[in-house]
């Protein structure tokens, strides 16, 4: 007993007091990088809102949107980031500990203003996670971590401004914990990104912030309610490729255009001369309001087809912003529609339509049903869980973002290491 007693003892000498010293450092950090950068995304948040709702009041000013694409180019230029990488470069970041400073969080700071501003199709979330990234690689250099610990500070910031810009600080720690490598998590990052996620939405609440809420009705769970249900997140698995196969086929189409300048310009006319074809700004920015519509009545079949044109448009000229709260628009207004053609309430196809669509362009399926919890509530858990199952598998190899690394096989106990979009793997 003696011997086993010693034993212990040793063993928490050796390993405790770096563990200690280790969770306190990543609670004090991540506590820092949550108020900072709970700040800064809350004051975004806020800029962004100003935006819509000035567009919205001035709609004439979605003319002027070749013009902001080339301030934007312009901007980029100034900053000395010609070529820039968007999101693609916080995930590198962190695998490669490539280098992202303050200039990076200025440019995407203003540059997606501008486009909310004057009518470019655009979410925020892709932005966060750059603001947040570029703060804690900037940080990680300044307090000249190591490099172990810069990649984990880089995840604490993305966790943070995710969750000042959503209010969903769970998914918001996982997500950045899961995005970068699919089949892993990087649990040492856990400490650091949720403190920083927690303190940040408590910061972003008190600024008056409020998180996406929607009531949704729940059916009893029978086998006709599953078989529909689950040709929804069928439908949605196909959309989800659908979507980045458009996403790409139109930044293709894009850079046959050579001059960056050209590119935004044309962009910005094609998109405003779009709006006054379909002659509505339902696809005009975020969409929220188009969001919140779809819980409550069914979308129209060309909702969700337009948003993803108008999207990749915007995006792909070179304008900037993220994908995700045009995802959620497509993943609502397809799952309202779809509820209306097959007997289902139109909250609860938004949901899933919401749930599935996000899953299936980020391969995040952890991630998804912890916001499916945050926003929805835990009484569909069990549909939401199928959503995510389903739409992981089925999306296959693709996503919005090239540079993430998907390590296992989707469909065996395989390591295959493979990015997005790389053919080798889309048979399985």
């Amino acid at each position: 007993m003696k011997t086993y007693i010693l034993k212990l003892i040793k063993m928490l000498k050796t390993n405790f007091p770096d563990t200690v010293l280790g969770f306190a450092k990543w609670i004090s950090l991540g506590a820092v990088m949550g108020a900072v950068i709970g700040l800064i995304g809350t004051g975004f948040h806020h800029c962004v809102e100003y935006a819509t709702h000035f567009r919205e009041d001035h709609s004439f000013i979605i003319w002027f949107l070749p013009i902001a694409g080339l301030a934007i180019v312009s901007f980029y230029s100034a900053v000395g980031y010609k070529n820039d990488r968007g999101t693609n470069l916080v995930l590198l970041a962190v695998r490669d500990n490539e280098k992202m400073g303050f200039n990076h969080t200025l440019s995407i700071f203003v540059s997606t203003i501008i486009t909310h501003l004057f009518g470019g199709s655009s979410g925020r979330e892709g932005a966060a996670l750059q603001i947040g990234g570029s703060i804690g690689s900037q940080l990680g250099r300044t307090f000249r971590l190591d490099e172990d610990d810069k990649r984990i500070l880089t995840m604490c910031g993305m966790s943070a401004a995710f969750a000042a810009l959503f209010n969903t600080p769970v998914a918001a720690a996982f997500f950045a914990m899961e995005v970068i490598s699919v089949g892993i998590f990087h649990y040492s990052a856990i400490v650091a990104c949720v403190i920083s996620a927690v303190v940040a939405d408590g910061i972003s609440k008190s600024f008056g912030s409020a998180p996406f809420s929607a009531d949704v009705v729940f059916p009893e769970g029978n086998a006709e309610v599953y078989i529909k249900i689950l040709l929804l997140i069928v439908l949605c698995s196909l959309l989800s490729i659908f979507f980045c196969i458009s996403m790409g086929a139109v930044s293709i189409a894009y850079k046959k255009i050579k001059n960056s300048y050209i590119r935004a310009a044309l962009g910005g006319l094609i998109v405003a001369l779009l709006t006054f074809v379909v002659g509505t700004y339902d696809y005009n920015g975020a969409g929220s309001g188009v969001i919140e519509r779809a819980f409550t009545e069914p979308a129209n079949l060309e909702a969700f087809i337009l948003k993803i044109a108008f999207t990749a448009l915007t995006l792909c000229a070179g304008f900037k912003g993220g994908e995700i709260v045009p995802v959620f628009f497509v993943g609502a207004t397809f799952g309202s529609f779809f509820a209306d053609i097959a007997g289902l309430e139109y909250s609860l196809g938004a949901a899933i339509g919401m749930i599935a669509l996000f899953c299936g362009v980020t391969n995040c399926p952890i991630a998804s049903m912890l916001l499916s919890i945050e926003l929805f509530g835990s009484e569909g858990v069990v549909f939401f869980a199928i959503a995510c199952a389903v739409s992981y598998v089925l999306s296959g190899y693709r996503g919005l973002y090239s540079e993430q690394t998907i390590l296992y096989s989707k469909t065996k106990t395989r390591f295959i290491n493979q990015k997005i979009g790389d053919k080798k793997h889309q048979s399985e």
